[in-house]
């Protein structure tokens, strides 16, 4: 969802900036919003998911052994976190509308997107979308700012409490609590990120919607612009951060842009590189779920059949 916003929201934003024209008229004014709510909302919901897992982790009596979960369990829990996001950001699309304006020094056109639902919608609906435009503030800060930060807080705060009592009886320094620990920073990190680049536009939202009639016209567009570079410079981090703090996420990149770049040739040292890595991969945990510790050969029976 990060590279969708940029590569469609983030050219959008820049044509409209550079020349006064929305590209694709009323329908960008609609789905541009309706883009970048949904990725708050990916992007929280996706913290809370990995939250509650880095939970299960530290309170399963046999963690080291936790079995790996099944795609079609991912697979259904990102799907619930896709179509939740884009279901909470449908009221985004009946929201927003184009609107023109002329300047009376040099008498350009200049189209912009006005947050203000449409009078041809039913009465019911339009009583809705108005609720939301009243309410959108709040709800912004709370479900999209306060959920995923809170939420993060308290499962690593848990998972501290839990880990420190568990280290008391074990050996510290082991293989897979390093693994856990570099996992729980990985979680913290995406967390910050996401803070740091939403704290901006809830700020503004909270000044604009107690100080928008002292405020001029060109004020409210460059808040409005700050905060969407700020989401574009999230979404653009978080990829690159991803791959850095989650290694068999990056050493997979890696190979593939490799395999891409110079073909799968077999050498030895290729095979070597391979192995190794292969190996460093396996003994690490991906980011959503812990690697099942292998099993030892089974035991030969004793005695032959002679």
């Amino acid at each position: 969802w990060d590279f969708l916003i940029l590569f469609f929201c983030l050219p959008v934003v820049i044509f409209n900036e550079i020349t006064k024209k929305r590209l694709l008229g009323d329908l960008s004014c609609r789905i541009v919003p309706f883009m970048e709510v949904s990725s708050l909302g990916v992007t929280t919901f996706s913290l809370c998911a990995l939250g509650i897992d880095r939970f299960h982790a530290a309170t399963s009596p046999q963690p080291s052994t936790r079995p790996i979960e099944q795609c079609q369990s991912i697979i259904a829990k990102l799907a619930v976190i896709w179509v939740g996001s884009m279901t909470l950001s449908v009221p985004e699309i009946l929201l927003w509308q184009l609107a023109q304006d002329t300047s009376p020094v040099s008498g350009v056109v200049t189209e912009y997107c006005t947050m203000k639902p449409s009078s041809n919608l039913p009465e019911s609906v339009y009583s809705l979308v108005l609720t939301y435009q009243n309410a959108r503030m709040w709800w912004y800060f709370g479900c999209y700012f306060c959920l995923p930060i809170l939420f993060t807080v308290s499962c690593q705060l848990v998972t501290r409490r839990i880990r420190g009592t568990e280290k008391k009886a074990e050996c510290r320094g082991t293989k897979h609590s390093q693994c856990e620990g570099h996992l729980n920073c990985t979680i913290i990190g995406l967390t910050v990120i996401y803070g740091l680049c939403t704290t901006p536009e809830n700020v503004c939202n909270i000044v604009v919607a107690y100080m928008s009639p002292d405020m001029s016209k060109q004020t409210l567009d460059l808040l409005n612009l700050i905060n969407q570079f700020f989401l574009f410079f999230k979404c653009s981090v978080t990829p690159v951060l991803l791959l850095c703090l989650c290694r068999p996420l990056g050493q997979a990149f890696m190979d593939c842009c490799c395999c891409c770049c110079e073909g799968c040739g077999p050498d030895a040292a290729s095979s070597e590189g391979s192995a190794d890595s292969k190996l460093k991969t396996e003994m690490s945990s991906s980011i959503f779920f812990d690697k099942p510790r292998e099993s030892p050969p089974p035991l030969l029976a004793l005695g032959t059949p002679c």
